[in-house]
């Protein structure tokens, strides 16, 4: 059984070391499993409830983007998304307020917190609060239930949210689901062993502490400024020094083997000078970092490729999203049933695609796109347009079983003996059924 997870970030800062360790690693190890449907987003409605600079919201917005994708996330086998692509997900937003009760948003730690914080200062209980703060915990239900997620994996902090959204989800389904449970009940997965780094001064590593080391942010040098600057004892060069007592341990073994661990360590019982230490670190980081720095770096130079990526994940999200939002319009009396079913048999009528275009290096590709256009493959590049419609109508008269071969994880496109395309091994079926629909 396929286990959708889903994962959000709100669009408010810049990803430090700290993010890497706890949630950018994990969460891209995880989707990588066969057995999971993994969505990510960027909460950039979100993000207006705790920022008002629109540069920041932005910059952040699109630095998160780079960071995952230079990170390894893979966009053809996860949906990776941003929250204000999908109009859905603000529609959904105003139909699960309709049924959930005041005192449940009275009960959110967020606005309970700046509630007391209020009447501590003897100030009025809601001054600064505003609709956005207040009401956010729908929001967040309305992104997970938008998906059906089943898992979500979140801090012990954030619990409360999945538990809000699983009693919005039961109100819901007992108003309008009619026997049918509209939205799957997502569990709460706790990060227990999330890794949490310590920063500069041994604290957690957080920005509210100003104690970070950057993942990317300044390059290189920052990088190496940064951990020049985290706290050591005034034991000196010679001086055995122990590895347990040290942050600096804890920051070199979330990155390092064993093995180099165990060495890293034995160095600081011998008597290895603090600067070397810092040193150590400073090499096993960037070569970790390098090459995921100048992918970064790539994408942030080229804010169209990620925007390019990004409505693919809209495209992919949206071919979920839009049918399941009419069927919920449609449960609430917003729609009349009928016409959900007359569109839902217009869409099985749709067939797929060639969508070919001119790219940015003046060649031409083509991309297949299925029936609720969610892209397939991309093309590879031909110099001349000709080429690419002789390779398109050859994809649309031949058998499957001509045209592809799986080697592996990967499914190759070929035409008249030239590789076309390569795919992930998981669309085999979404690609079989496309190109025969075009034959029906």
């Amino acid at each position: 059984m396929t286990t959708r997870v889903l994962t959000g970030v709100t669009t408010t800062g810049i990803p430090h070391l700290g993010n890497y360790a706890g949630a950018i690693r994990p969460a891209i190890r995880a989707s990588q499993q066969a057995d999971v449907d993994a969505f990510f987003f960027m909460a950039d409605y979100h993000a207006l409830i705790k920022c008002d600079d629109p540069e920041r919201v932005a910059i952040s917005r699109r630095a998160i983007a780079a960071t995952w994708l230079a990170c390894g996330l893979d966009v053809e086998k996860v949906t990776f998304y941003r929250q204000s692509d999908i109009p859905e997900i603000p529609e959904l937003s105003w139909m699960l307020g309709c049924v959930t009760g005041k005192g449940l948003m009275n009960r959110a730690h967020a606005y309970k917190a700046s509630v007391d914080k209020n009447e501590a200062a003897g100030v009025e209980p809601d001054d600064g609060v505003t609709m956005g703060l207040f009401s956010y915990p729908v929001l967040m239900a309305a992104d997970i239930l938008m998906f059906n997620a089943h898992k979500v994996p979140v801090g012990r902090d954030q619990v409360q949210h999945l538990e809000m959204a699983r009693d919005i989800a039961k109100s819901f389904n007992h108003l309008y689901g009619r026997g049918k449970e509209l939205f799957v009940l997502p569990e709460v997965q706790v990060e227990e062993d999330v890794a949490l780094l310590p920063g500069l001064d041994g604290r957690k590593m957080s920005k509210s502490y100003d104690n970070t080391i950057p993942l990317f942010e300044g390059g290189a040098k920052a990088l190496k400024a940064a951990i020049a600057r985290i706290v050591t004892d005034s034991k000196g060069p010679g001086e055995s020094k122990d590895p347990d007592d040290s942050h600096l341990t804890a920051l070199y073994k979330a990155f390092a083997t064993p093995e180099q661990t165990q060495a890293f360590r034995q160095q600081l019982i011998d008597g290895m000078a603090w600067g070397e230490a810092k040193d150590a670190l400073h090499q096993l980081l960037e070569a970790m970092i390098a090459p995921m720095r100048d992918r970064y770096e790539a994408l942030m130079a080229r804010p169209q490729d990620i925007e390019d990526l990004l409505q693919v994940g809209a495209r992919k999200a949206r071919a979920y999203a839009t049918p399941f939002i009419h069927e919920l319009k449609a449960a609430v009396g917003l729609r009349d049933p009928l016409s959900v079913a007359v569109s839902k048999t217009e869409a099985k009528a749709r067939k797929a695609r060639f969508v070919n275009f001119r790219d940015e290096d003046g060649t031409f590709r083509f991309r297949l796109q299925d029936a609720a256009g969610q892209e397939l493959f991309l093309s590879r590049s031909y110099a001349d347009p000709k080429q690419a419609g002789v390779a398109i109508k050859a994809l649309q008269t031949a058998a499957f079983a001509e045209v592809a071969k799986q080697e592996g994880q990967e499914l190759q496109i070929h035409c008249a003996g030239e590789e076309v395309a390569r795919v992930s091994a998981d669309l085999r079926d979404a690609v079989a059924a496309a190109l025969d629909s075009m034959r029906d």
